[in-house]
């Protein structure tokens, strides 16, 4: 019988770990939240313009070219992480083959800086 509640006890902890931050994040903002609430501090804010203006206004497109650049850049680190980990199993083929995909975005991403896609005036 104490075998078998041996076995259990990792899961039992496991359970009071998780309880013990569930319960953390639940009363934290109660302590950490805001005090003096200031119209400015608790006003929403989405890509730099007013939350409920009119929603066919024109606005700029590097918000786009960002957003752009951090899905490509997202996708180069999901694709090196598998490349790392298989490293010595692809041989020098494999190798090559990201250096080459690798120095495609190099290239991408020092065009896109020259063009100013990075500046915010």
């Amino acid at each position: 019988m104490t075998q078998l509640l041996l076995e259990y006890l990792p899961i039992a902890v496991f359970l009071a770990v998780a309880l013990a931050i569930a319960l953390a994040m639940m009363i934290a903002p109660f302590i950490i939240a805001v005090r003096n609430p200031d119209p400015e501090k608790v006003s929403a804010y989405e890509c730099g313009f007013d939350a409920f203006d009119d929603a066919r206004m024109k606005f700029d497109v590097r918000f786009y070219l960002v957003c752009l650049l951090f899905i490509i850049f997202d996708l180069e680190i999901a694709f090196l992480f598998p490349w790392a980990a298989a490293f010595r199993d692809i041989g020098l083929f494999g190798f090559w083959s990201m250096i080459i995909f690798l120095a495609v975005l190099t290239i991408g991403f020092i065009y896109e800086w020259k063009k100013g896609a990075l500046e915010w005036d």
